[in-house]
């Protein structure tokens, strides 16, 4: 069986970490490389930066972080949010990142995912996917989970993949901040329809919880934020609850 990841997730706006529940309510936290540098020390198998204002300006700050952020990381490092061309994707490859996240712009202009894995490689290409539970399905959010789209998620992440995307990070807004879980259900369906790793996000309140989405949504990942800035457990004891239980995991 393949090695499970712990993925930590920092949001960046104004060269800040910040944190808020369901997209909203955004506090700061702490300084990007400093605190990439230290969950890679504590033992994150990824570090994934998401400018989550994505205006010009805010895409060069976090470029910028990205690039002092690459000099000191060994682990991979995702760079998403205001991505909208593949020549966006190559700026960020450049400034150090090992995968870039496109969401938005995958939505308005699919062949976005074709064009930059066609010139960079599926392995570099994450389809970033925001989901709300709507009825007995999960509709597609962009600009920030703000904006309802009519795709069902487990399509589109189905579509994603025959595009090119190498990887899905699929985040469930109902759950994000709330510490409440993974959405199981959603997660599952999607890692059950496509091919490639899916990384689950939103939710995380527990090791438990993240032992749960990996073994019971069968998500090659589990992406963590909010219980880490503020404390509540750390990498380390993560991933000795995912040994205790016997998921395979990479030593902290």
């Amino acid at each position: 069986m393949l090695t499970r990841r712990v993925v930590v997730c920092l949001d960046v706006r104004g060269g800040r970490v910040v944190k808020g529940t369901q997209f909203v309510d955004l506090r700061d936290v702490g300084d990007p490389v400093a605190l990439a540098t230290r969950y890679e020390r504590e033992g994150a198998d990824e570090i994934v930066f998401l400018d989550i204002s994505a205006s010009a300006e805010e895409r060069g700050t976090l470029l910028d972080v990205a690039r002092r952020t690459a000099e000191r990381l060994f682990v991979p490092l995702t760079i998403g949010g205001g991505v909208r061309t593949a020549d966006d994707v190559g700026l960020a490859l450049r400034s150090g990142a090992d995968k870039v996240s496109i969401n938005s712009a995958a939505v308005a202009r699919p062949a976005v995912i074709t064009q930059s894995a066609e010139r960079f490689g599926s392995q570099c290409v994450v389809a970033s996917i925001d989901a709300r539970r709507d009825g007995e399905r999960w509709r597609v959010y962009v600009k920030g989970g703000r904006e309802a789209t009519p795709l069902d998620a487990v399509e589109w992440a189905v579509e994603c993949v025959r595009r090119g995307a190498g990887e899905i990070l699929l985040t469930s807004i109902d759950r994000d901040g709330a510490r409440t879980g993974y959405d199981v259900a959603l997660t599952r369906k999607v890692a059950d329809a496509v091919p490639v790793p899916v990384v689950a996000s939103g939710g995380a309140g527990s090791a438990a919880h993240v032992c749960e989405v990996l073994v019971d949504a069968r998500a090659d990942a589990a992406l963590l934020a909010g219980i880490l800035h503020d404390g509540l457990t750390t990498v380390q004891a993560v991933k000795g609850a995912m040994r205790d239980e016997g998921i395979p995991v990479r030593a902290a």
